[in-house]
């Protein structure tokens, strides 16, 4: 399988023929503009053709939040893939990795060490079947107030997105603040879609800027997500700046 189309009409509309395996895509936009929702359609894909997802949970306090809200936007249920599942939390308070329970772990993954590691140990449980394994990974600029790991975490970051093509990888991160450092990981990635949000009527919009070897389509769209769970997303953005970026900012 060198190519998984998503299944989604507003998204096969811009991408007919879906994405390329083991490339790399940046959803790229302003905080609380329902970025991850967006990566729930690319996780659902996944999973219903076979694959993997490694979930690196930096923003959320527990993967409780992710379960739900891919219930919500996709339907999939979580507990149906178990096996194929596998959650990395970001604690930014321990050294390393520490086991939390079946297909789970806490990692300080603001040390780039720790980010290899992390992922390639959540990597190892998990089947290579179908398209292989997706590492699905949301809010990553909340690394980059490390002011000791910040230069070497982007740097991290973007050598992954562009040299590593044994696995699939799709982040969101936000262009709120570190802006000029945020672009630079939009250029190394394969592949780039750019959101924005309609603040006074709280509608989210989604436009392709670069899709590498398929084609797509221009031009924006409004991503048909209700309101509601627009707004709990950006409840859960406005707690994690008030609880991960103060502790990251000691690092």
């Amino acid at each position: 399988m060198n190519k998984i189309k998503l299944g989604v009409k507003w998204l096969d509309h811009l991408m007919p023929e879906g994405i390329l395996v083991n490339s790399s895509t940046v959803i790229s936009g302003p905080g609380g503009s329902g970025k991850p929702l967006i990566g729930n359609h690319f996780v659902a894909a996944w999973l219903r053709s076979g694959g993997s997802v490694v979930f690196i949970s930096l923003q959320y306090p527990n993967k409780d939040f992710i379960v739900t809200s891919l219930k919500k936007v996709t339907n999939v249920e979580l507990s149906e893939y178990k096996s194929h599942s596998y959650f990395i939390q970001l604690d930014a308070a321990i050294s390393g990795i520490s086991e939390i329970g079946p297909n789970e772990i806490k990692a300080n993954m603001v040390k780039p060490d720790i980010w290899i590691k992390a992922i390639q140990k959540a990597s190892s449980f998990l089947p290579k079947d179908g398209p292989g394994i997706l590492i699905f990974g949301s809010a990553l600029n909340l690394l980059l107030f490390s002011p000791t790991y910040e230069k070497q975490i982007l740097t991290k970051m973007i050598d992954t997105v562009a040299k590593d093509k044994t696995r699939t990888y799709l982040f969101s991160i936000s262009t709120s603040v570190k802006k000029k450092e945020i672009e630079n990981l939009e250029k190394a990635a394969d592949n780039l879609i750019m959101t924005r949000i309609e603040n006074e009527t709280f509608r989210l919009f989604l436009k392709i800027i670069r899709l590498k070897g398929l084609p797509y389509k221009t031009g924006e769209i409004e991503v048909p997500i209700p309101s509601g769970v627009l707004m709990d997303i950006k409840k859960v953005a406005d707690y994690s700046r008030k609880r991960v970026i103060p502790v990251i900012s000691k690092i």
